[in-house]
């Protein structure tokens, strides 16, 4: 078995999904869980087919985004891998219903940290092993840590 870790290359202010589905149709569907949940949002979604014409299809209103999406996905190429880049929006936004998808069978990860996904080879194909999301951490939260937080999470609109 070879192990790769392969770098995600985030277009300019961008956030990203990467996860594991199991149809053709899954681009379709993710683009409409994108296009109902994010309005005003840009995103570009590829899929990796596992089986038939084996190509990375996608979808998405931005075409930058999409070829990202695009080009990342061939890079993973691991069958039934999806990627989501996300504009003007973020994970939290969408991932609920990106996980409540039919054919989502998991999320690898939503983030917009330094990423890598390591991805196995064997003689049947390429298969998503795990994702090194971010550095490790250098401390523990002191109550400075947690006032900046909670004031940081109001100062976003996420908490009252």
């Amino acid at each position: 078995m070879k192990l790769e870790a392969v770098p995600i290359e985030f277009p300019p202010d961008t956030n990203v999904i990467v996860g594991h589905a199991h149809f053709i149709k899954t681009v379709e569907d993710l683009y409409e869980v994108c296009a109902t949940t994010l309005p005003g949002g840009r995103y570009g979604i590829a899929f990796c087919e596992a089986s038939g014409a084996r190509l990375v299809r996608s979808e998405g209103n931005d075409d930058a985004l999409r070829a990202a999406a695009n080009e990342t996905a061939r890079r993973i190429g691991a069958g039934h891998t999806f990627v989501i880049f996300l504009g003007q929006a973020f994970p939290i936004n969408v991932l609920n219903a990106v996980k409540q998808c039919a054919e989502v069978c998991t999320v690898h990860c939503a983030t917009a940290n330094p990423t890598e996904i390591v991805v196995a080879e064997t003689p049947a194909g390429r298969g998503v092993v795990g994702v090194v999301d971010g550095q490790p951490p250098v401390g523990v939260e002191d109550a400075a840590g947690v006032a900046w937080r909670k004031d940081f999470l109001r100062k976003i609109g996420y908490k009252r």
